[in-house]
């Protein structure tokens, strides 16, 4: 019995002590604001442009800024988390992948959305798409849309 509790007890321990070995990190608004106004110069020339903030295992933390719509696409091991904080974009989820092909990342793309719902996300907005959900990014033409974007593995 004392044995099963010892173990019981360094069981349910060792959560705790993985958690407070972690190292707390702070990204600091003045540097996100700063990266994000360099990931939309450069997304002016390419259509678009990403900063890996941080990459823990179980999630990463990324920077993306948008000149140009993305094509459709499905995460089959993670969700996205966005926080929008520049511009304006037409968020299409759900629907059928067009022109479906699986990249070299294991993930599935294609040139568009059919049959999915739009909405309209602006300055502020918090996104959550799970895993298996197709989405696409719409982005006017002459506009900047950047946001901060949290990848969680499943």
């Amino acid at each position: 019995m004392k044995l099963a509790l010892a173990i019981a007890f360094t069981v349910f321990s060792l959560p705790a002590l993985a958690q407070s070995q972690g190292k707390a990190q702070v990204f600091p608004a003045a540097d996100v604001h700063s990266q994000l106004a360099k990931l939309v110069d450069e997304a002016k020339a390419k259509g678009s442009s990403a900063y890996v903030l941080g990459d823990y295992g179980t999630h990463a933390i990324r920077l993306s800024a948008r000149t140009a719509s993305g094509g459709g696409e499905i995460h089959a091991h993670f969700d996205d988390v966005m926080v929008v904080t520049e511009g304006t974009a037409t968020l299409i989820t759900g629907g059928t992948v067009i022109d479906p092909h699986t990249a070299s990342d294991g993930e599935i793309r294609g040139t568009g959305i059919q049959n999915g719902v739009s909405r309209t996300i602006s300055v502020g907005d918090v996104i959550h798409i799970p895993a298996g959900t197709p989405h696409q990014l719409i982005v006017a033409l002459g506009t900047a849309y950047s946001y901060i974007v949290i990848k969680v593995k499943e």
